[in-house]
């Protein structure tokens, strides 16, 4: 490196007073200009040019070095193409600045493949374009914490390093000081005067300190924690200050030097319990309104200043809010509230600040607000979508308090969660109805296979508050089994409902298993969740993938017949439909059986059983779901990958898709194949650019090169679709009894036809001839584009 470039990635010390930075992966270009000193920020800013390369960034950061004491270092970091830099100077300091808050210095992402920095640190320097920085080093208010006053940090640092017995006696000292001070006032009060002669009365105050301080002791008043006193503190305070009064209004009675005025003990006493409380609750104000912002958090405003909201904030204030926040996100510190009533606006509530939904962006501005807290209960969806798409503009990391009713109890700590899907997509959640809900599960045995996945467990909670006679569980992953087992069993007994949940560990295809499973508990009804559904995973373990989904499917038929099952409900998907995976293939395979055996079934007299099937789009929450792995991507710093710019796919919840099994099978006919309303479908991209905005950063692309997140499209992968479809046929479904739930009505073999097929199937499976096996889907399912069709194994289909 020449000199000039190395002095051009040095910070001019001598007008800013920084600290040696050290020396960059890519420092600046030797035109580079010196520090231009601070800035009315207290930053120090280094710009240079590098053809149309821009490099301009600086943070300052607060440091509390080993020993506890304070220090304010200004970080340089570049950015430019290559991502921004900064320097391991601040080594073994516990920074305090946003912008090193959340990792540590030492941890691996702060590895650099750069040689050692100059400050003989080691290899610190960071490359974060590189190291997929986390949120905390992507561009933040500069201010941060400067608007804390010091005098509350210095007080605040005092208090963090005084152990139990410490705070007890300066809380013993100052009841040793309000005791008297209460009496002194109690007999000015008597005697109307403010400067009474109280030498007479000094064994009075003696006695009111030698027994209250004893007092309050023994009763337990210094036992609890001031900013978590309640009832019992009370209680506490007025049986201490009994006993103090009584002490020290009968002191002076007990020497003979003079008792106190008539009427002074009952002063006494309301004027020792004012002063006690009122300097516990002083305490208390500045714990939760005065104390400085913690280190591990982030201004937040409250998007709704009524009980729910105003419960939130003391509850964060105290310190309650730790349990809602994920390992990835920092705890909110509640600075200000933001409510939509004029009668609230203007005003304070808790000491924070009421501001307009319209003045959202200068609040973000002044107070550098980081999170936006919605908690507005009783608001519709559409409502609750307007104010989540307000946010979007403002850099804010939005997050929803989903139980409002549990945090205005206090029954838990609040627990916030991101914005999902399901709060973005223009439908409102489809409303169940009760009487189809119950239909085939109450009063009945009800066996569900794959209840340890997403949604067979959720599917089994719903079934059990519907008062099934038994509930028999089904599931080869013993982990997931015994959660929900043990989950199912504590729910049956806390709500006291009777409901025996019996758990078997075993494989629905296993027809011998099955079989008994059904027999030994006299199943009635069965919801066959059970299926590999990962597409990717199913591409490269194609004999598993159909042998579990398409001839698992058709052994448990089989067997639900043989044991006269009323109900076989299986929950499908949509890649079914026109499909370009495996994992589609096998489970429209699956659905063409159960048709082809309803069709073979004598229905009319009611013998035989009803088979039904449910096809699900993309189930927010699931094993796989897209939604996580953005959040993921987002708080990882990037990138967020999407397949294609153009990818549609439909979303519904988890509780939707288990309300849908359930109602589906109310209504079936037999073969039937039901699908919900959806509305219209996402696109996955501008999903990705939203949920980018409203974690708080911004989407670079093209026309913003100087954004936070990258968007990078990867290409869809092996059996991926641009867009997913819910019908094979061309023909418009028909709604059922509930107008959000669809029947359709669509073509396939004759059992006769099917059953052969499958015989072929399952030898080329047996053989592990991948090849044969995706030729065979590839011309069976209709309209199925695997890349291995081939002029053989064509059934003929029909209605």
């Amino acid at each position: 490196m020449s000199a000039a470039a190395f002095w051009a990635s040095w910070c001019s010390c001598w007008r800013c007073g920084c600290t040696r930075p050290g020396r960059f992966t890519s420092p600046p270009a030797p035109s580079s200009s010196p520090c231009s000193g601070l800035t009315p920020l207290g930053r120090c800013v280094s710009e240079s040019s590098r053809g149309s390369d821009s490099w301009k960034r600086t943070d300052p950061i607060s440091t509390r070095s080993s020993r506890g004491g304070l220090a304010t270092a200004p970080l340089r970091a570049f950015s430019g193409p290559t991502g921004r830099f900064g320097c391991c100077r601040s080594l073994g300091l516990s920074v305090r600045g946003r912008s090193l808050r959340r990792r540590s210095w030492r941890s691996p992402a702060f590895r650099s493949q750069s040689p050692a920095c100059g400050c003989g640190r080691g290899e610190t320097t960071v490359d974060t374009a590189r190291a997929s920085s986390s949120r905390s080093e992507l561009p933040t208010h500069p201010q941060g914490r400067a608007s804390v006053n010091l005098a509350s940090r210095l007080l605040d640092a005092a208090m963090d390093r005084l152990g139990r017995r410490q705070k007890q006696a300066i809380a013993a000292v100052i009841d040793a000081i309000v005791l008297p001070l209460a009496l002194w006032s109690a007999i000015a009060l008597r005697l109307g005067e403010w400067s009474p002669d109280v030498q007479r009365f000094w064994p009075a105050f003696v006695a009111s300190v030698v027994v209250g301080l004893p007092a309050f002791y023994v009763i337990g008043l210094y036992r609890h924690i001031i900013r978590y006193v309640g009832t019992q503190f009370a209680f506490a305070v007025l049986k201490g200050v009994t006993v103090a009064a009584a002490g020290g209004g009968g002191g002076g009675d007990r020497v003979k030097l003079g008792g106190l005025p008539p009427d002074a003990t009952e002063g006494l006493w309301v004027l020792s319990v004012g002063y006690v409380f009122g300097t516990r609750y002083l305490v208390r104000v500045y714990a939760e309104t005065v104390a400085r912002m913690p280190e591990s958090a982030e201004p937040a405003a409250v998007y709704g200043a009524g009980a729910a909201g105003v419960e939130l904030v003391r509850r964060l204030r105290a310190g309650h809010g730790e349990a809602g926040v994920s390992a990835d996100a920092a705890r909110p510190f509640p600075v200000a509230f933001v409510d939509a009533n004029p009668a609230l606006q203007g005003r304070l509530i808790d000491g924070l600040p009421v501001v307009a939904p319209d003045a959202i962006g200068e609040l973000v501005e002044e107070r550098h607000i980081r999170q936006m807290l919605v908690a507005l209960p009783g608001v519709s969806h559409a409502e609750r979508r307007r104010v989540i798409a307000s946010m979007e503009p403002h850099r804010v990391h939005v997050r929803l308090l989903p139980d409002v009713q549990a945090v205005v109890s206090g029954e838990e700590a609040p627990t916030l969660r991101d914005v999902d899907v399901v709060d973005l997509i223009e439908r409102d959640p489809v409303a169940p109805m009760p009487n189809l809900l119950a239909g085939c599960v109450t009063d009945r045995a009800v066996l569900v296979t794959g209840a340890g996945g997403s949604i067979g467990s959720e599917l089994c909670r719903q079934i059990l508050a519907l008062s099934p006679r038994l509930l028999v569980l089904l599931d080869q992953s013993e982990l997931g089994l015994f959660d929900i087992h043990r989950e199912l069993v504590a729910r049956a007994d806390d709500a006291e409902l009777g409901v025996p949940v019996a758990a078997v560990l075993g494989s629905a295809g296993d027809a011998r298993v099955f079989e008994r499973v059904l027999g030994d508990y006299g199943v009635q009804t069965v919801y066959h969740a059970a299926a590999y559904k990962h597409v990717g995973l199913v591409e490269q373990n194609v004999i598993a993938g159909v042998r579990n989904n398409a001839f698992g499917t058709r052994e448990a038929a089989q067997a639900a017949i043989a044991a006269g099952v009323s109900d076989f409900i299986l929950i499908s998907t949509d890649k079914a439909v026109r499909t370009r995976s495996v994992m589609g293939a096998s489970k429209r395979l699956a659905e063409m059986i159960l048709q082809a055996l309803q069709a073979s079934q004598p229905r009319k007299t009611g013998a035989g059983t009803r088979f039904s099937i449910v096809r699900f789009g993309n189930v927010l929450g699931s094993s796989g779901s897209v939604v996580p792995l953005f959040h993921e991507q987002i708080m990882a710093g990037g990138p967020v990958t999407v397949t294609h710019p153009e990818a549609t796919r439909y979303f519904m919840t988890i509780p939707e898709a288990a309300e849908l099994v359930l109602q589906a099978s109310s209504v079936a006919n037999g073969g039937d194949v039901f699908l919900l309303d959806m509305g219209e479908p996402v696109n996955i991209r501008a999903l990705a650019a939203r949920m980018i905005r409203l974690h708080g950063f911004t989407v670079r692309d093209e026309a913003h090169p100087s954004g936070d997140l990258e968007i990078r499209t990867t290409g869809l992968t092996p059996g991926e679709k641009m867009r997913e479809e819910l019908l094979v046929g061309n023909e418009a479904a028909e709604p059922t009894e509930h107008p959000k739930i669809l029947r359709a009505f669509e073509v396939f073999p004759s059992w006769s036809e099917l059953a052969p097929a499958l015989d072929r199937l399952q030898a080329a499976c047996d053989a592990f001839d991948v090849e044969e096996v995706r030729a065979f889907l590839g011309n069976v399912v209709e309209d199925a584009k695997l890349g291995h069709e081939r002029g053989a194994d064509v059934i003929r289909l029909r209605r």
